[in-house]
């Protein structure tokens, strides 16, 4: 089982109905008329792990954990943690903020690996190198599967992506689905209840 390159990833996703157009509001409070739904292919494990092996070997250094900041990366960070031989864990917003529960811990000078589904802001992904920082861990860096940024990540670590998908993205001001009154979908293209995943 060897390692995908861009051509198989995109193809996957493809093949997997996970690019889908509507109208999303991004966990970012972007809108954008394209959305990557990675969660339609990541529910095959055996998908998931081709994936997981070809984003574990872009980090040819030793981790001790393997971080997921969203129940979507989840399944893609015990892939990856699976190829490190190292265990993973995942990070839950409470109060605002971006916090370990559930007894996880990072110990003192830890190197832990990020990864997650789609990188668009990277806001997200900063708050998770904070409170790896805050726990005395070293971050590895980040590792996506998707990079839909249309602007360079302000991340200082290295960030490292299966594919780029730039995706056209707009405040809800200046939106011209919004301008147009059309409904905000949800990735499953059913009226939006709130906002679709990945930052």
């Amino acid at each position: 089982m060897g390692v995908l390159n861009k051509m198989d990833v995109l193809g996957l996703l493809q093949e997997h109905g996970a690019v889908v157009s509507g109208h999303f509001q991004l966990a970012s409070g972007l809108h954008s008329p394209v959305y990557v739904q990675t969660a339609l292919v990541l529910q095959y494990p055996h998908v998931a792990q081709r994936i997981a092996k070809t984003l574990a070997a872009k980090f040819p250094q030793n981790v001790d954990v393997v971080i997921a900041p969203n129940m979507v990366s989840v399944a893609l960070a015990q892939e990856v943690a699976r190829a490190k031989r190292c265990r993973a864990i995942f990070t839950e917003r409470i109060g605002g903020m971006m916090a370990l529960r559930r007894d996880f811990r990072i110990e003192r000078d830890e190197r832990v690996l990020i990864v997650q589904d789609v990188l668009t802001t990277g806001r997200l992904t900063a708050e998770i190198v904070v409170l790896i920082q805050a726990y005395g861990g070293k971050v590895a860096g980040v590792g996506a599967v998707v990079d839909r940024s249309v602007k360079g990540l302000a991340l200082c670590v290295p960030v490292r992506t299966l594919i780029s998908y730039p995706l056209q993205v707009f405040s809800p001001d200046f939106c011209p689905q919004c301008a147009d009154r059309v409904t905000l979908t949800d990735a499953s293209k059913n009226p939006v209840v709130g906002p679709a995943e990945g930052e």
